[in-house]
């Protein structure tokens, strides 16, 4: 090989390697994985199924050049602009911590449905106020992070993110409050000089969004580790895992069971997003039934939008697509999963 060609060869790796590493303003969504819940879930002296019910994934990451090329010619790989995945002003690792904490919340109201429906004993205790986005610009920037949990301000022990709201509300631009907050189970104490905000000059702040941290204790305890997994949509599987271990009957009656939606305290059943990576992905993995969110569109968004299906119907459609025999079965409620289950 001439010096020529070697120096074009190098061109193009370098080339390639930059490519590789350039990220672009899109993310690509693409079929996850299944992951058995009864290696996610444990409730303490719980019982066993012969049959599992598993989680659904998708696999979301930013693209850079050759994951946008391979995403815009394969059929259930879909493209996103950043803005419609991340909030505004919300960085990367603000956005995983957000999912973070959804996928959390979700398992809150996963095992509250759960021991409601069977009878076992819970309660709510109050961790203090989840921090999920710092605004650029804004006074607690350079002090506090996403994952930070808020438990005082100014020596008051916080008893809800209202409560919090609302103290702050009442004070003036430059006035400085104090705070005690947990981040990575070591507290810190830190002062903080309120301002407007550059949007809102009638508003005084510090510039986080944030939540209530709930955390449920029961009896018997439940462990899960969902090992980084993010989102909300694993409300229902896991509200089906919990209960299955808290009852003798085996709710799979030995099949591998899936699906996805999240889960209200209510036991009420939500659209997700991915529902047709997330039928790809259960067909590959041999899933026997899989459970869609029967979820309702309003007329306006039916009429702005005719195309649009719910999660059930595009599952269904998918499913016919690429030739499945799994059984789809659409559920609005907690209790709609449990009946179709039962009947097995």
């Amino acid at each position: 090989m001439n010096r020529k060609m070697m120096l074009t060869l190098l061109i193009v790796m370098v080339i390639a390697v930059f490519l590789s590493f350039y990220s672009l303003p899109y993310y690509v969504q693409k079929p996850g994985n299944a992951f058995a819940l009864d290696e996610i879930v444990e409730v303490e002296n719980g019982t066993e199924s012969e049959g599992d019910f598993s989680l659904m994934t998708v696999s979301q990451v930013q693209a850079n050049v050759f994951a946008y090329a391979w995403a815009y010619f394969s059929e259930y790989q879909e493209i996103y602009d950043v803005e419609e995945v991340r909030n505004p002003h919300e960085s990367e690792d603000e956005y995983s911590v957000r999912q973070l904490y959804l996928m959390d919340n979700s398992a809150a109201q996963a095992i509250e449905v759960a021991f409601r429906e069977a009878g076992a004993e819970y309660e709510f205790q109050y961790n203090g106020i989840y921090i999920l986005n710092v605004f650029p610009g804004m006074p607690a920037e350079n002090i506090l992070k996403a994952g930070d949990r808020v438990i005082e301000v100014d020596g008051i022990k916080l008893e809800s993110s209202e409560q919090f709201i609302d103290y702050v509300a009442e004070k003036e631009a430059g006035d400085r409050v104090t705070l005690v907050y947990d981040r990575e189970g070591k507290d810190m104490t830190d002062d903080i000089v309120l301002d407007t905000f550059p949007e809102n000059n009638d508003q005084v702040g510090m510039g986080i969004s944030l939540v209530d941290d709930v955390e449920l204790e029961t009896d018997p305890s439940v462990e899960i580790d969902s090992g980084g997994i993010g989102g909300p949509s694993a409300g229902l599987m896991y509200s089906l895992e919990i209960y299955d271990q808290l009852v003798e009957e085996d709710l799979t009656a030995g099949l591998m069971v899936a699906g996805t939606g999240t889960i209200s305290s209510e036991g009420d059943v939500g659209r997700i997003g991915g529902i047709e990576q997330k039928i790809v992905a259960a067909d590959k993995q041999d899933i026997d039934i899989f459970f869609a969110p029967d979820d309702e569109l309003p007329e306006d968004i039916r009429e702005e939008n005719p195309d649009v299906k719910t999660n059930y119907e595009a599952a269904v459609e998918t499913a016919e697509k690429i030739g499945t025999d799994m059984k789809i079965v659409p559920v609005k409620k907690f209790e709609d999963a449990l009946e179709y289950l039962n009947s097995l």
